[in-house]
């Protein structure tokens, strides 16, 4: 049976640790891996990018330290655990961009979202300074780390949460087939106005038929170009 359990928090970091049985998330109709997880090319793409990234991270770390724990005080960054590619479980991490113990508040808010993915357009939970990260994608910034260890890729597909692998239908799984990514199809094709789950898997598989390094590096520019234009922000 999944269960919770919220761990101790420290100034830094709040978590929402879920035990699960890590057999359970292995794809029930199994397919091959998609090239781009195993390509070394994109792997070599990942480590620069990533390096790249946290010095970004290191470099707005400390204002974003400070407005967050003004604005909301408690933890600066945020874990939760994922599933990867095949279903297999990390721990992604992000700026805190919600109230302490916003999964305890989830009951309350309304999904406004078609199948196996939450979405609330305003969600009540999310602070001043939170909205102001997730608008700039900047909460978004530690999963670099994510990225340096290998268990998410610069692009790739959404990664979801285990309640929502739980509901998945044996086509759902295909998109696990790739490392879950920081940006991705759809990232780039307006992710607030995407709300029914069967068009972002749709966009997952889009990308695997048409994956490339140099797709990767342009669906790079797109989320840059999307980023600073503040267009289908969550």
């Amino acid at each position: 049976m999944l269960t919770t359990s919220s761990p101790p928090t420290t100034f830094f970091t709040t978590s929402i640790t879920l035990e699960f049985p890590v057999r359970a998330y292995v794809a029930p109709h199994a397919s091959a891996i998609h090239a781009s997880a195993t390509s070394k090319v994109k792997r070599l793409v990942d480590i620069l990018g990533a390096l790249i990234g946290l010095v970004i991270t290191a470099l707005i770390a400390i204002p974003i330290t400070i407005a967050v724990y003004l604005d909301d005080p408690g933890p600066i960054l945020y874990s939760q655990v994922r599933c990867g590619l095949k279903g297999r479980p990390f721990k992604i991490w992000k700026f805190r961009s919600m109230v302490v113990d916003a999964e305890k508040l989830k009951h309350l808010v309304d999904n406004q979202a078609k199948g196996c993915i939450f979405k609330s357009k305003n969600d009540p939970r999310i602070t001043k300074v939170g909205r102001f990260l997730r608008k700039t994608s900047l909460d978004e910034f530690p999963q670099f780390w994510n990225v340096l260890m290998g268990d998410m890729s610069l692009v790739g597909t959404r990664p979801p949460t285990v309640d929502e692998v739980l509901q998945y239908k044996t086509h759902h799984w295909k998109r696990l087939n790739v490392k879950p990514g920081m940006t991705g199809e759809w990232q780039v094709n307006g992710r607030s106005s995407v709300e029914d789950f069967e068009d972002i898997v749709r966009l997952d598989l889009r990308y695997q038929s048409k994956w490339s390094v140099r797709y990767d590096l342009g669906l790079i520019v797109k989320t840059i170009w999307v980023v600073l234009n503040k267009h289908g922000a969550c």
